[in-house]
């Protein structure tokens, strides 16, 4: 009799009425524009002050699918017009690989057109602890990273070769890892560069988003673009797979989980043509299990409460959310 094979744990998407827990606000727009952006940053910008880093997925150069510089150039003009955008150098040998490669793809993309640019491993790299990880007790992130007050996680929400989805914690665990050491504790194993893969992979992904988000306490914020969303990530630039599943809209919460879990939910709700591609990545990665293990290591929660700020904030309670703002359910 042959038998039955276990599902490894994360490697399943988990319906709202299975979570438990406390619900955290999750802001929503379908306004995929500067002003989108604006909107939701409005509901949670009061925890983001002093010396202000934005994390973002700057891109390859000529990336198709990365949020739109002009839209970041309105967003801190409007909001944050002295704050920094933040990166680090890549693990691969490619067009960010080091800091000069890395500043003049900035350049070809338009940032340092309107912003400054901080490539933090640039200056070295610092460690920060890990609470309660199984496979780190401390990550390496870029060294000026420590020289922020507060932070916004600006955050294109799309697939991932290796991760399955690249949310808000993979913008952080990945992003802010520095280029050598900090990406390879988290890539490498027994001495092949990228040997980490699945639950391995997300779990020591997301206990480096931890420290990072510890370091910044309540002083940080999460916004996910859902828009372009190849299962390509935007490391890939020019290469990344054709865009088949629709865009959505933004959310933003101060609850990395909640943010990322509802960007998933607003994916599972679509109809299976269109959101095929980006479940078949994720599940094949068994990205489920960045969600479940941020759960696990108390880095917010699965459950959570939409706010409509299109329609004077109104509140869509507990599961099934999402079936009454994505236009796209089955």
């Amino acid at each position: 009799m042959s038998q039955i094979k276990a599902v490894p744990p994360g490697n399943r998407y988990i319906p709202y009425a299975e979570r438990t827990g406390d619900e955290s606000i999750v802001y929503f727009t379908r306004d995929l524009s500067p002003a989108g952006i604006l909107k939701v940053y409005a509901k949670i910008k009061e925890r983001i002050g002093g010396k202000v880093a934005i994390k973002l997925h700057t891109g390859e150069p000529h990336g198709p699918n990365i949020i739109p510089p002009e839209w970041v150039k309105v967003f801190m003009e409007q909001q944050l017009p002295e704050a920094t955008i933040v990166e680090t150098n890549t693990f691969y040998d490619g067009d960010r690989y080091t800091t000069k490669q890395h500043r003049k793809t900035l350049e070809v993309n338009g940032w340092t057109k309107f912003a400054t640019v901080d490539i933090t491993d640039e200056h070295g790299t610092a460690r920060l602890p890990v609470t309660g990880g199984k496979w780190f007790t401390e990550m390496s992130v870029g060294k000026s990273l420590l020289d922020y007050d507060s932070m916004v996680v600006l955050t294109h929400f799309k697939g991932h070769a290796m991760g399955g989805f690249g949310g808000s914690n993979k913008n952080i665990g990945i992003g802010c890892a520095d280029g050598r050491i900090g990406k390879g504790m988290i890539h490498a194993k027994d001495g092949n560069d990228w040997g980490v893969v699945e639950e391995e992979l997300m779990e020591k992904i997301t206990e480096s988003t931890k420290a990072v988000i510890d370091r910044f306490g309540q002083n940080i914020v999460y916004i996910n673009v859902l828009r372009n969303m190849s299962v390509s990530c935007d490391c890939e630039g020019v290469k990344a797979a054709p865009v088949t599943t629709p865009n959505v809209g933004i959310l933003a919460s101060v609850d990395i989980l909640a943010a990322d879990q509802a960007s998933v939910d607003m994916i599972a709700a679509m109809k299976e043509e269109h959101h095929h591609d980006l479940i078949e990545r994720i599940e094949s990665r068994h990205g489920y299990r960045q969600l479940s293990y941020m759960k696990e290591l108390g880095m917010g929660h699965d459950r959570y409460v939409l706010m409509d700020v299109d329609n004077g904030d109104r509140r869509i309670d507990a599961a099934g959310a999402v079936e009454g703002v994505v236009p796209f359910v089955g």
